[in-house]
């Protein structure tokens, strides 16, 4: 058999599990990809994550995650789907479309395919999805599936930005993509001004410092000057996809199915500040949790609840009563800043009255003279 052969017969067995789009990069060295992410988190754009920013040397360099390694057979998953409109009553948050489930789950089993027919021929071969020892949308453009757009996502030509993406890594000798994904943005530049918080401060380039879906994700408190600008994200944000244009046509064109029965594009907040620990993380595992610590759930719940609860319902009241006396002082911080968006003087009086944590009173001392 012919190595295209062989690659077209992978590309069979990937779609046939549930992929998108399957191509094949080389496994050299990522050298432009390191040189980007070196020179953007020595600028600090990158804030307090680090994902690939953590070890770029690793994560630009696939013989790291395989020795040997010869080439990259990487898939790209459809994750969109139409989002059903929260029902009336109790505040919702809004999440993100790549967090509604685990959508990298059938991705990594879809892969998994590839990896044992490589593995079942004789060649090594390893599955990285989600994970820091690889830059995947550097991937993805090397095996020409996309383009890198203005808003930082790998775009597929008349499909859009709406994929997860992830590589089987082997020492198969596979033959590459010659040709990178042309570039489809052209001059358009709708996602830099419909980035909420200015975080798109030039095309491609993005300041985490800024961004809400990156700092959903940070410890330590939510930006104060930011906060408003949250409106009703919980997880993630979807702005600057969502005016894309391939991504409008793409939708024209092969219009979402329905949310599934386990998505959850919509996250009750009231329910949400009611659960324990266990129950947060046994809820909302799948997604990026700051050392694991329930604690930045309730953070972005309550900077929600500030932005879209109604002061005057009895049960925000008590919600927010609740955690105005709760024990660890982020949720209480971030609670009388909620109490205080809504009108609820009276809350934040008796928080206030009680409250001796510096840090808790140097983040009203923040809001408090805006």
């Amino acid at each position: 058999m012919t190595s295209s052969a062989y690659v077209d017969e992978l590309r069979s067995l990937g779609l046939a599990a549930g992929l998108d789009a399957v191509g094949v990069a080389s496994a050299e060295p990522f050298s432009v990809a390191r040189r980007v992410l070196t020179e953007r988190k020595a600028a600090g754009l990158h804030g307090s994550l680090c994902f690939t920013y953590g070890n770029p040397e690793r994560a630009t360099d696939p013989s790291r995650a395989l020795p040997g390694a010869q080439a990259l057979v990487v898939g790209a998953r459809s994750y969109r789907r139409q989002a059903h409109r929260p029902g009336a009553g109790e505040p919702h948050a809004r999440v993100a479309s790549y967090a509604w489930a685990d959508h990298y789950r059938p991705l990594r089993e879809a892969l998994e395919q590839m990896a044992r027919r490589l593995e079942a021929d004789g060649w090594r071969a390893r599955v990285l999805a989600d994970d820091n020892a690889l830059v995947d949308r550097e991937a993805a453009t090397r095996a020409g599936l996309g383009w890198y757009g203005k808003n930082t996502n790998v775009l597929l030509a008349g499909r859009g930005s709406w994929f997860v993406l992830g590589s089987v890594i082997t020492d198969a000798p596979l033959p590459a993509a010659t040709e990178r994904a042309a570039d489809g943005c052209g001059s358009c530049r709708r996602c830099l001004p419909a980035c909420p918080t200015g975080a798109l401060v030039a095309p491609g380039v993005l300041d985490a410092r800024r961004c809400l879906a990156a700092l959903v994700q940070a410890p330590g408190p939510f930006p104060v000057e930011l906060r408003e600008a949250l409106g009703d994200r919980l997880y993630g944000c979807d702005d600057c996809q969502d005016v894309c244009p391939p991504n409008r046509v793409g939708e024209r064109d092969r219009p979402p199915p329905p949310a599934e029965d386990g998505d959850e594009p919509w996250v009750p907040l009231l329910r949400l500040l009611s659960q324990s620990d266990d129950e947060l993380l046994a809820h909302f595992g799948r997604w990026y949790i700051p050392r694991r610590e329930p604690r930045y759930l309730r953070r972005n719940a309550l900077v929600v609840l500030g932005n879209v609860g109604d002061g005057s319902d009895p049960a925000v009241g008590a919600a927010l009563r609740l955690a105005v006396a709760d024990a660890d002082p982020l949720v209480r911080a971030h609670a009388l800043w909620a109490a205080h968006r809504l009108g609820r003087a009276d809350v934040v009086d008796e928080g206030l009255e009680r409250e001796r944590d510096s840090s808790v009173l140097d983040d009203v001392r923040a809001w408090a003279v805006q």
